[in-house]
């Protein structure tokens, strides 16, 4: 609701896999809620192609945003906060 612009690039060089390990479910300009499935992946796929399962988070507009916490360095599960913004 806060207008959070958020690119999520799951593993590093997964490009080379041309989508397959993914499906998406979720569409550049969605509004999201807290708990929506955006995406699955397969990654024991990935990790076979011998690329890193590591997934960058970015907040494209962090400027619009006084308080910006993240959670970098660590597994996280999906009951983890791992970004929390406040205006």
């Amino acid at each position: 609701d806060t207008g959070a612009e958020i690119l999520i690039h799951v593993g590093l060089e997964t490009v080379s896999l041309e989508g397959k390990p993914f499906k998406i479910h979720a569409a550049n300009g969605d509004r999201v809620k807290k708990g929506q499935l955006l995406i699955d992946v397969d990654l024991e796929a990935i990790k076979a192609a011998g690329l890193s399962t590591i997934t960058p988070m970015v907040i494209c507009n962090t400027g619009a945003y006084s308080i910006f916490h993240t959670v970098v360095g660590r597994n996280v599960t999906n009951e983890d906060v791992v970004i929390e913004l406040a205006e």
